[in-house]
């Protein structure tokens, strides 16, 4: 007998921001991403809340190795997990320093206070996992679903008819407006929009979001997040094409992001929540480096 619960990793103190799954199982239990190190320590705390010893989880699932993501994935494979992830994504949490000295290009200073450190996963902890390949966990079996396109080594995890759809489902905060996070290095809007139509073909009764939580209504949701994908490559290309400057850019996406956010009544506090999970000038980045690659 399986059960499922959300754990909200309180990331930089605020709620809803990101999440881990367990699912609590009789014979092994099992986590859906790990978030970064800097939230450790409350994972292990609404673990023991759980009744669950970290030492008993000995599967964690990871849709992409981001820090957000995946950066406290070696505690759990120092515990003696087994770590699941695509095959782009194994060298990096064997040998993260690659995949760390990027983000400090980006983050600079804020990396500890942010993710906190991550640590190399010997390779006989990770398990690389091809395209609609089966895990057994215990007595359950997840399903890989590769779906590039957020990253090109991401994958989403299928439960039953429940899918871990990771960041290729979009940003969603309570009942606030489904966002695509664009940030570098490799965001492929069409294989990412290739990925959504995978998913709709499959009629999921739930996804579960990292950033945030369970949804219900998911043909209405991957609706919104393509319209809206498809939005933010034109109006890249667009600024792009009239040789706009990055300063201009940037001041301008965070306009157009910040009226459909009014449009949609989030303020405050949830404004705050979709900031952090999806920071606007990271989308900046990661569309113009996109537009970059498919005009050469």
């Amino acid at each position: 007998m399986k059960s499922l619960y959300t754990i909200d990793l309180q990331f930089l103190k605020s709620a809803g921001v990101i999440a881990s799954y367990l699912i609590k199982n009789k014979e092994e239990n099992i986590l859906i991403e790990t978030g970064p190190s800097s939230t450790l320590a409350f994972l292990l705390k609404e673990l023991t809340r759980l009744k669950i010893a970290p030492e008993s989880i000995k599967h964690v699932f990871l849709t992409h190795v981001h820090l957000d993501h995946a950066g406290a994935a070696w505690y759990f494979a120092k515990l003696g997990a087994q770590i699941y992830v695509h095959p782009k994504g194994a060298q990096h949490l064997n040998k993260p320093q690659k995949l760390w000295d990027s983000a400090k290009r980006i983050y600079k200073n804020d990396m500890d206070k942010l993710w906190g450190e991550m640590q190399p996963i010997p390779k006989s902890k990770i398990t690389a996992v091809k395209h609609l390949e089966k895990v057994k966990a215990g007595k359950l079996k997840l399903k890989a679903m590769h779906s590039p396109g957020h990253a090109s080594h991401h994958i989403s995890w299928q439960l039953d008819d429940i899918l871990f759809s990771g960041d290729v489902g979009g940003v969603k905060i309570n009942n606030g407006p489904v966002f695509p996070p664009c940030p570098p290095p490799d965001i492929d809007i069409e294989a990412w929009l290739n990925s959504i139509k995978l998913i709709k073909s499959k009629r999921y009764r739930k996804l579960y979001l990292t950033h945030f939580g369970e949804i219900s209504d998911v043909k209405s949701h991957l609706i919104e997040l393509e319209g809206r994908l498809r939005n933010f490559k034109r109006w890249m290309g667009t600024q792009l094409e009239m040789k706009v400057s990055d300063k201009k850019i940037l001041k301008g996406f965070e306009s157009y992001v910040s009226n459909q956010m009014k449009a949609h009544g989030v303020k405050g506090k949830q404004l705050k929540q979709y900031e952090l999970a999806n920071p606007t000038w990271m989308s900046v980045y990661g569309l113009k480096r996109y537009w970059q690659k498919i005009s050469k």
